[in-house]
């Protein structure tokens, strides 16, 4: 817990990935500082026509917002995915709708070309 709450003040992010699978669990949330959840794909994938996943998706979503913490959802792959998701109070998304997995070479580009920039320097 000490290292994680470091890392926070130095102004990283701690998220719980895969929330709602494998060791994943409601202990986490009392016991680690935490700023995300992120919420497993395999609810998300069937989210439109799957009402298990709809109601586990929203106790995910509901439950970090009663937290004050960002929840963000996996593998979003179409519109209504998103959609319904922001219906319900999801505030992150990360999938194929909004792009595909990068190589290290495009991320290094994209990382400083998006760097923020101070003065017209990048800011180091």
């Amino acid at each position: 817990k000490i290292i994680l709450d470091t890392l926070r003040k130095k102004g990283f992010k701690v998220a719980i990935d895969d929330f709602g699978t494998g060791y994943s669990s409601m202990n986490y949330l009392r016991n680690i500082p935490l700023d995300i959840l992120k919420i497993d794909y395999s609810f998300v994938k069937e989210l439109l026509v799957n009402t298990v996943d709809q109601a586990i998706v929203g106790a995910i979503i509901e439950i970090g917002n009663a937290l004050n913490l960002e929840v963000l959802a996996e593998g979003v792959e179409i519109k209504e995915q998103k959609t319904l998701l922001i219906s319900k109070g999801c505030n992150l998304f990360q999938g194929y709708l909004f792009d595909r997995p990068l190589s290290p070479e495009k991320f290094m580009f994209c990382l400083k070309k998006y760097q923020p920039r101070v003065n017209n320097k990048i800011r180091s």
